[in-house]
């Protein structure tokens, strides 16, 4: 049984002057939302991860607007929410045991953002023994100044990425391929 896992598509993600300059990808919500759509008409298992900052300043802290999910994707009665406060959607939740408990082995994992809370997710659940599918073009990643000082953009945070996980952790692709090869 294949499971949708929606990681952090909360609105405080789109303060872009918290996390950086630029964010790529503006897409990755509706396509996230057409995903999920997907999986709601053939009735499939679908979790909703919301981070929960405990830094106080940031978006996604439960005391501001931010923490909520975004509008797009808002669940629906019956799909769980898990709530983190790291980036692993694993690490202190009951994600991995209400997966199992289901029969899930195959994920197909959106979200906020590539290289921190869906990067961990994705190694984490292949080291736990799931079949992973990342969505390209429905994640999204920050710009980031690396330990050189140099600025890397959010698009070649976004692609490095998505080539480290590639084939070791996930298998990558886009959202219209995805569509296409869900069954009737």
């Amino acid at each position: 049984m294949t499971a949708l896992l929606l990681i952090d598509i909360q609105t405080g993600l789109q303060e872009i002057e918290f996390y950086g300059t630029e964010r790529n990808n503006p897409e990755a919500e509706s396509n996230a939302q057409n995903i999920l759509d997907a999986f709601r008409r053939k009735n499939w298992p679908i979790f909703h991860v919301q981070h929960c900052s405990i830094n106080p300043d940031s978006p996604l802290h439960p005391s501001k607007k931010g923490h909520a999910l975004h509008p797009l994707v808002t669940p629906m009665e019956g799909e769980p929410i898990i709530q983190k406060n790291v980036n692993s959607a694993f690490i202190g939740t009951e994600l991995e045991s209400l997966l199992k408990a289901q029969n899930i082995l195959d994920l197909v994992i959106v979200g906020l953002t590539t290289e921190h809370c869906v990067s961990t997710s994705v190694r984490m659940a292949a080291n736990l023994g799931f079949n992973v599918t990342l969505i390209a073009d429905a994640t999204a990643a920050f710009d980031k100044i690396g330990a050189d000082g140099k600025r890397y953009s959010a698009e070649t945070i976004h692609q490095t990425n998505l080539a480290v996980l590639k084939d070791e952790f996930a298998e990558v692709v886009s959202t219209a391929t995805l569509l296409e090869k869900l069954p009737d």
